[in-house]
């Protein structure tokens, strides 16, 4: 059985494997081949981590998935692709088959995987053929070879002309030594100043869309990247892995047009919970979640025309939850006049009343009208995501706090508040001493907290704030708990 190797320090980075293969270093493996021969499996089993969806029913896969593989001494990046099917008239299926070809394009080497149990097929035939056209390395899996009295099974890919093939098994790791060796003899050796062209690029903000089915997401993400990234279709649930790119957005500022590195991450719609009901949707979920917690800033996308719903409202809250950034992008707003915008974003900030801090954008993904203002606010958001108020500063705010508004009384008992600091950024966390923690009343902590945003801004940005105890004197050296 292969080994798996876990991640290196530098590969926790927040630069997606996708934006490192654009940006040169390791070299690209592609895995392709027909729906359901297991080409996730063993891109999974490749990379040592479950990355990819897995499931037994075909098309589960349809953007393309980046990931990064070490063997043998070698780093290279992993691309799982969906299922090859050409000849379908189905958009999704057609819409497949061209990030199929993006991939073989970039690829450096291919591998291409047939399944070991079955005979060839018309499928198998025409990825051969299409292969055949290339100069790049290929490299032929038959998988599902789960012991060697399949492997009888799995020669029969010879009648397709090929030289050499491996059965392997993605499931077991049966035959991936082999299968590893034969990658990396055939990888191109990588440019180790290659490394430093995304070297400056670890503090990229990372944006995760978020938001229900058949909002936009894909579509905003195409546009950001000018190129399509993510499959884009009328049915609702195209997208159902996360699928993460990095964007250079030009922005105008006061010196000049800058271009805007994000890391941005499509995710799966999330619906109501009691209308997910097959396994790839809940999965497809969870990722979505996943991505929201891997995330900076969170941008909500809902329809203008049908108006932002309930469930727009849960979603932000599991964002506001994890302490992320938020941005509410009303897209569709093309198709709306000034009134119905107008109606529509009133109608959003009553649905958000519990985050009227959180900025709303009006944008089209299909015309591009107000993506350049959406990606403006979201990098205001990170800005005050990450600032950070010095101490001094903070208790001379706090001092005017309290000289126009002191805490009221509780039980008789006087509260004091000593003196305020921001422990922590990402978000923004701030610890007040006082003598009666517990006797602090919500409404004069609501009231504190609208003041430091009046003051000092944290525009999108979910603010905690900590009350402390502080101790007698002789208690010890510290003055809080």
């Amino acid at each position: 059985m292969t080994k798996h190797f876990a991640p290196r320090p530098h590969q926790r980075d927040p630069i997606p494997a996708s934006a490192r293969a654009g940006l040169g270093g390791r070299p690209i493996v592609a895995i392709v081949g027909r729906p359901n021969v297991g080409k996730s499996t063993l891109f999974n089993r490749l990379a040592g981590a479950r990355l990819a969806i897995v499931h037994d029913e075909p098309g589960v896969t349809r953007d393309r998935h980046y990931g990064d593989a070490f063997a043998r001494g070698a780093e290279y990046t992993l691309v799982d692709t969906g299922g090859w099917d050409p000849d379908s008239d189905d958009p999704m299926r057609q819409g497949i088959a061209r990030h199929v070809r993006a991939a073989i394009a970039e690829a450096d080497v291919i591998v291409c995987v047939l399944d070991g149990t079955m005979d060839v097929t018309d499928a198998d035939r025409e990825a051969v053929q299409l292969l055949r056209g290339t100069s790049k390395p290929v490299i032929y899996a038959a998988n599902k070879a789960d012991s060697p009295k399949v492997d009888a099974l799995a020669f029969d890919a010879y009648r397709l002309g090929i030289k050499e093939i491996i059965p392997v098994s993605a499931l077991h790791g049966r035959g991936f030594a082999e299968l590893e060796e034969s990658i990396v003899d055939k990888l191109p050796k990588a440019d180790p100043d290659a490394e430093d062209s995304f070297a400056d690029l670890v503090d990229v903000p990372r944006i995760a869309l978020i938001g229900r089915p058949n909002a936009g997401k894909s579509s905003l993400l195409n546009r950001l990247v000018g190129k399509e990234r993510s499959l884009v279709d009328d049915r609702p649930g195209t997208t159902r892995d996360t699928v993460d790119a990095l964007v250079h957005f030009a922005r105008k500022t006061e010196g000049g047009t800058v271009q805007q590195p994000l890391v941005v991450l499509d995710t799966a719609g999330i619906r109501k919970k009691a209308k997910v009901h097959e396994t790839i949707e809940s999965i497809s979920v969870l990722r979505a979640i996943r991505a929201i917690e891997r995330a900076e800033i969170v941008v909500l996308m809902c329809d203008a025309a049908e108006g932002v719903a309930e469930q727009d409202a849960k979603i932000l809250g599991l964002a506001v939850e994890r302490g992320r950034g938020v941005v509410i992008a009303l897209n569709k707003s093309d198709l709306l006049d000034g009134k119905a915008l107008k109606k529509a974003e009133e109608q959003a900030l009553d649905k958000i009343s519990f985050t009227p801090w959180a900025p709303i954008v009006r944008i089209s993904a299909k015309t591009g009208r107000g993506v350049g203002a959406l990606v403006d606010t979201v990098a205001k958001v990170r800005e005050d995501w990450v600032k950070r108020i010095g101490t001094g500063e903070m208790n001379r705010f706090f001092e005017e706090v309290l000289a126009t508004h002191p805490p009221p009384t509780s039980g008789g008992r006087a509260v004091r508040l000593y003196f305020v600091t921001q422990a922590e950024t990402r978000p923004p966390t701030f610890i007040i001493v006082t003598n009666e923690p517990e006797n602090v009343h919500f409404s004069y902590q609501r009231y504190i907290q609208n003041q430091i945003r009046k003051r000092f801004g944290f525009e999108g940005v979910p603010i905690r704030i900590r009350y402390r105890k502080k101790r007698r004197r002789g208690d010890g050296e510290d003055t809080t708990d």
